[in-house]
């Protein structure tokens, strides 16, 4: 890494706030084209192409040799929880600034040049009136645009198939950055850097059918084409990147086949929005503890039934729990969800069964006609509606109605939850989980600052 060109962080900074008040000061992006990507168009004319490889300027074999691209280096932290319960690195102050800036800026550059499907800050986004302030979007082009499932959907685990959708069939312009761990140990960026076939490197890209500002794919080892399944290296880079960020109001999904995935390539999903998740103000009970610090607790109150993990002596003892509790979901065939939260210190695991409900004729058709999947980010509380009439009706009783569909039963997730504890038991070195007897309930409050500050947020609410 000697001999790359740095770029000092503080000149990134200064572009990235500068396209961040480009977007508040005109939260509609009116004037913006919405038209699909040039490797989305199924007819596309070889002149606007690159001359060489394939003509689709795609990150296979043939279009890649001497391309390059922006890489960002995160550092691999010494990872002690902080006394405000973030990570903190050995004597270094995280970038936080610097990967918010570069992410946001990427992703509005995109939107200028007519990258997405359809303009996501035009959507209408209100705050549902309840206890928990459920979020509500209407977002009538999207299931009409996004690109149809490939795969069955009642088995979590299918090998990849290069012969359907993937990530490496997207166009180089769709892709922001490189996201990879510093050789030197110091953060880094390298506007221009070469692509490393050899050594397949973790993308960020952004989403083409996006559900709201900044929504963007974390795309591990894109060139080695993993299914989507849950492994552990992948699994910490997606914290490693909610702790970069280091906002509170980015946050990553996961979705299983089985449980609302549409694209077999292992790939996290990301994105900003200025208010908190209903998910986050659930109450929780903590139900055991790992001799590595990490708690594990249910998720109280809610319409999901789940799991909460949190704490932690190191970012990796955290992130090792929560991937191996996912490898022994997937192992047993049950499709989940997962949500990162809180810059990386809190993770929600949600088993659930809404597909096979769906196939088994058991959903009522009133819930059907919504035609909502209800994947993490519904789960969490970030309804994405399609009909109109669903969002002037939006009530929180209909969403509990809905969520409380895709839940396991208590007796269901009983049986999961003792599989999942046998699971970590054996896979965590000396890491035996000790039951925590006493009653230890959590409740995230909500703030009324949290929800002003969701009025400057991506894209502008309006009145419930």
């Amino acid at each position: 890494m000697e001999t790359r060109n740095r770029v000092h962080m503080q000149d990134q900074n200064k572009k990235g706030s500068q396209s961040r008040k480009r977007s508040q000061d005109d939260p509609k992006h009116q004037g913006f084209p919405t038209v699909v990507s040039n490797y989305q168009k199924e007819e596309a004319e070889d002149g606007a192409r690159h001359a060489t490889g394939c003509g689709r300027n795609c990150l296979r074999s043939c279009c890649l040799p001497g391309v390059k691209l922006p890489l960002y280096a995160f550092t691999k932290m010494g990872n002690v929880v902080g006394e405000k319960g973030c990570f903190d690195t050995e004597n270094k102050k995280p970038p936080v600034n610097f990967l918010d800036s570069l992410l946001l800026g990427e992703w509005e550059d995109r939107m200028q040049r007519g990258l997405f499907r359809y303009d996501v800050t035009a959507c209408e986004t209100k705050v549902i009136p309840g206890e928990y302030g459920f979020i509500a979007q209407l977002n009538e082009g999207r299931h009409l645009k996004k690109r149809p499932t490939e795969f069955r959907v009642d088995k979590v685990l299918q090998p990849f198939d290069e012969n359907k959708f993937n990530f490496t069939k997207v166009g180089q312009e769709e892709v922001l950055f490189q996201f990879e761990a510093s050789e030197d140990n110091e953060v880094q960026f390298f506007p221009n850097e070469p692509i490393d076939i050899d050594n397949s490197p973790s993308v960020v890209a952004i989403n083409v059918s996006p559900i709201e500002y900044g929504h963007v794919l974390l795309i591990p080892r894109i060139l080695e084409c993993l299914p989507q399944r849950i492994d552990r290296e992948s699994f910490l880079l997606a914290l490693y990147m909610a702790v970069e960020a280091g906002n509170p109001y980015f946050r990553l999904g996961y979705n299983s086949l089985g449980a609302f995935a549409t694209i077999n390539h292992l790939h996290f999903q990301a994105y900003y929005l200025q208010a908190p998740f209903p998910i986050e103000k659930a109450p929780s009970k903590k139900i055991t503890t790992t001799t590595g610090g990490v708690k594990i607790s249910d998720i109280l109150n809610y319409p999901v039934r789940g799991l909460v993990f949190e704490g932690g002596n190191s970012l990796e003892d955290l992130s090792n729990v929560v991937s191996d509790s996912c490898i022994c979901l997937q192992e047993n065939n049950i499709p989940y969800n997962v949500l990162i939260a809180d810059c990386g210190k809190r993770i929600f695991l949600f088993p659930q069964c809404y597909a096979e409900k769906q196939a088994l004729g058991e959903v009522s058709s009133e819930l059907l006609d919504t035609q909502v999947n209800p994947a993490v980010w519904e789960i969490s509380g970030h309804m994405v509606l399609k009909r109109k009439e669903d969002y002037e009706d939006a009530s929180e009783e209909n969403a509990w109605r809905l969520l409380a569909e895709v839940s396991l039963s208590e007796e269901r997730l009983q049986e999961v939850k003792e599989l999942i504890f046998e699971a970590i038991c054996c896979n965590i070195e000396e890491e035996i989980v000790t039951p925590i007897m006493e009653d230890d309930s959590d409740v995230a409050p909500q703030s009324q600052e949290d929800m002003d500050g969701l009025k400057g947020s991506q894209p502008a609410m309006v009145p419930a």
